[in-house]
């Protein structure tokens, strides 16, 4: 018998987030171990009308291509990614890690490789989705390794999963429209707004220009669960020093205690206590990649601890997390890289965002 908290997921992701209409060309890309969700999507997807493909993954299957691919292997572009990219209507990724460390001794080189070899067709996704004509959502399905990763049981991080995901609330798709009225309001005092700066102990005042960029509002569609607004900061503005105190796990690796500074608009310093080599190594995948794609702000008030899991803690009400390289086209960014990699800076504990030289939020609250 299917979980009823996964049911009650498959039903919102079909009829809320990603809106299934009938003829719609669909892709599911997921692990095998996240079965259940994959079902329930499949046939709810089916009775909505969509045609339907899947991608099923195996473990061990990345590791092994990145650590024994040759650099042809490694810098191919799959003509079924390209069809996807350009033809499908609606892509649902779901993850479900086994093990959140698997590639945490591949070469960070060859990961750059892939990345760049990717990042025309990075390019083309995001520009059909800023236009319309591709509905996306990344979701995750619960497993031990993401509960390991959260200090919790795999039965305590099902139930914080599916509170986050507002999957335990009677309407759940009430609940996201109300996240997205909230966060409306804040994005309508944003509107003409020129700066902003990010103040915390003891190490972050960055300053970041958003004159004639949008702020976009995220509320359970692209991202589930989500809670968030984010824009393009203008390339060249950005300038300070930031800490990101939480450890960021990326490509296999947990980085820790990054900061960086900026000086107009690119990274001209970078330090990690953990993981170092790797974080320059990213910094260096192209010239995009040491500019700033993303501002995003949490206001998921939901979500109230630390995960090691992006999807979850960028969302964290009285956070900002800002992305190193691509930018999202329908906010106006305009910076192109073959990455685009979040990192969460808190600003919980005496930190505050001034816009234009108001207090916005401060001690993760905001005051507008």
């Amino acid at each position: 018998m299917v979980d009823p908290r996964i049911a009650k997921m498959a039903a919102v992701l079909v009829e809320y987030s990603l809106d299934v209409q009938p003829g719609d060309l669909m892709i599911i890309q997921a692990p095998a171990r996240a079965e259940p969700l994959v079902q329930e999507v499949f046939r709810r997807s089916l009775e909505r009308g969509a045609y339907l493909e899947t991608k099923i993954g195996v473990s061990g299957l990345t590791e092994a291509f990145l650590q024994h691919a040759s650099e042809a292997q490694l810098r191919h572009v799959s003509p079924i990614e390209e069809l996807v990219t350009d033809k499908f209507r609606v892509f649902l990724k779901i993850g479900a890690d086994a093990n959140t460390r698997s590639l945490a001794n591949v070469d960070p080189s060859r990961v750059a490789m892939v990345h760049e070899a990717h990042r025309a067709l990075t390019s083309r996704f995001m520009q059909r989705a800023a236009e319309g004509g591709l509905r996306w959502c990344y979701t995750q399905y619960p497993t031990e390794a993401y509960a390991q990763d959260a200090d919790m049981s795999l039965h305590e991080y099902e139930e914080f999963f599916f509170a986050a995901c507002r999957l335990t609330e009677p309407d759940p798709v009430a609940a996201w429209r109300d996240q997205r009225e909230m966060q409306q309001r804040l994005i309508d005092w944003l509107a003409g707004r020129r700066e902003v700066r990010l103040v915390a102990p003891p190490d972050t005042d960055l300053t970041l220009g958003i004159e004639g960029r949008r702020f976009v509002n995220a509320y359970g569609d692209s991202n589930f669960p989500d809670g968030e607004i984010f824009t393009g900061p203008v390339e060249d503005s950005v300038n300070g020093t930031v800490r990101f105190a939480y450890p960021s796990n990326v490509g296999g690796r947990e980085v820790e205690d990054v900061r960086l500074r900026f000086k107009d608009g690119k990274v001209v310093e970078a330090r990690a206590m953990k993981n170092e080599e790797y974080l320059l190594r990213m910094l260096d995948t192209d010239a995009g990649a040491r500019v700033l794609g993303e501002l995003g702000i949490g206001a998921n008030y939901g979500i109230t601890r630390y995960t090691r899991n992006t999807l979850f803690d960028e969302k964290i009400g009285g956070t900002v997390h800002l992305a190193l390289g691509h930018s999202y086209p329908e906010t106006g960014g305009r910076n192109v890289s073959a990455i685009h990699w979040d990192l969460v800076c808190d600003l919980r504990q005496g930190g505050e965002i001034r816009v234009d030289g108001n207090v916005f939020a401060k001690d993760g609250t905001f005051a507008v």
